[in-house]
């Protein structure tokens, strides 16, 4: 089994440990192939909710830049949202499960299509 399909089972199978049991897998995989190899690096592939430098680079790199979204007061309640929706008792929030979330809870699917 490749190293892909590998983190693709365990974003999976926390997304079901969410509660997330209706997971559309080709838009799953879409959002972790759209992140490179910084999935398979222990740092880069978590987002840390505590840190506001990182909720603004996953706002700045994620949603404005690469989703073309304008900068607003949504963006942010968005990545708070994600962030709580996660659990501040996890302390691996995958960035790939954060981006898929953000993407379903902002209606990005299109994007990815």
């Amino acid at each position: 089994m490749s190293k892909f399909v590998e983190a693709l089972d365990t974003y999976k199978e926390q997304l079901s440990g969410l509660g997330k049991n209706d997971v559309d897998e080709a838009l799953l995989t879409k959002v972790t192939k759209a992140l490179g190899p910084s999935i398979y690096n222990v740092d880069s592939s978590k987002v840390s909710c505590s840190d506001v430098e990182e909720k603004n680079r996953v706002k700045n790199n994620f949603l404005i830049k690469k989703m073309e979204l304008a900068d607003s007061a949504d963006l942010d309640a968005a990545v708070e949202a994600v962030c709580e929706e996660m659990g501040s008792s996890n302390r691996s929030k995958y960035r790939a499960i954060f981006h898929y979330l953000l993407v379903k809870k902002l209606g990005l699917e299109g994007k990815f299509a």
